[in-house]
């Protein structure tokens, strides 16, 4: 009788060891790796987006406290130019009364220059119409009118003749004194005289006509 030991065949072949260790072992390490190197990522990435949101938080406020500060900055900005502007317009005022006036204080600098001893004036109107000023005054003297009016032709500020409109003797608390009336037309050396302002009704200057045009040739 023969006898065959199936016991032998079915028992299963040993694993297949690669350098000590089993294809399944390696497999369970690899995961593991990757696992671990997969974990370490997560956790430096986490960690650098918490630098970076701590970084733009910091930037942020930095921001915003550069932004606060340039508001005080544009605010003082704003108000130094309106200072200048009222400045300018203060100055620009002040040029204009200095241009206005400059005629008038030269020439009652030039009419004081003028006063001889013994006259003094009373009043000084300015006359629009003509351009001329009215001097009113008294004197001790006519020698001390006739000073006065030599000392305003000799200036150059004054058109040449100075007028002498009246000049009467009166007795004041018993002194006689010469009240006298001149009339003057102030005048910048080198510049023409203004010409008197036409009165209402008199005629106008005549203009001269235009010479006629020729006719184009054919």
């Amino acid at each position: 009788m023969i006898r065959i030991n199936l016991l032998a065949v079915e028992r299963e072949k040993p694993a297949k060891r690669t350098g000590g260790l089993t294809v399944g072992q390696r497999l369970t390490i690899a995961c593991s790796f990757i696992l671990v190197v997969t974990a370490i990522g997560i956790v430096w990435w986490f960690w650098y987006l918490q630098q970076r949101g701590a970084q733009l938080d910091r930037d942020i406020q930095a921001a915003e406290q550069e932004t606060v500060r340039l508001r005080e900055v544009l605010a003082q900005v704003q108000k130094f130019e309106a200072q200048r502007a009222q400045l300018q317009q203060r100055v620009a005022l002040i040029e204009d009364l200095r241009r206005g006036q400059s005629g008038s204080v030269h020439m009652l600098d030039q009419i004081s220059r003028a006063l001889p001893d013994r006259l003094w004036l009373t009043q000084m109107k300015d006359e629009p119409k003509d351009g001329t000023t009215t001097l009113e005054g008294f004197t001790t003297s006519m020698s001390a009118l006739s000073d006065l009016v030599g000392n305003l032709e000799a200036s150059g500020y004054f058109k040449r003749p100075v007028e002498i409109v009246s000049s009467n003797v009166e007795n004041q608390q018993g002194t006689e004194l010469v009240r006298f009336s001149v009339k003057v037309m102030f005048v910048v050396p080198g510049a023409a005289a203004p010409a008197p302002a036409v009165a209402p009704g008199a005629p106008a200057a005549a203009v001269p006509p235009a010479a006629p045009k020729a006719a184009p040739p054919r």
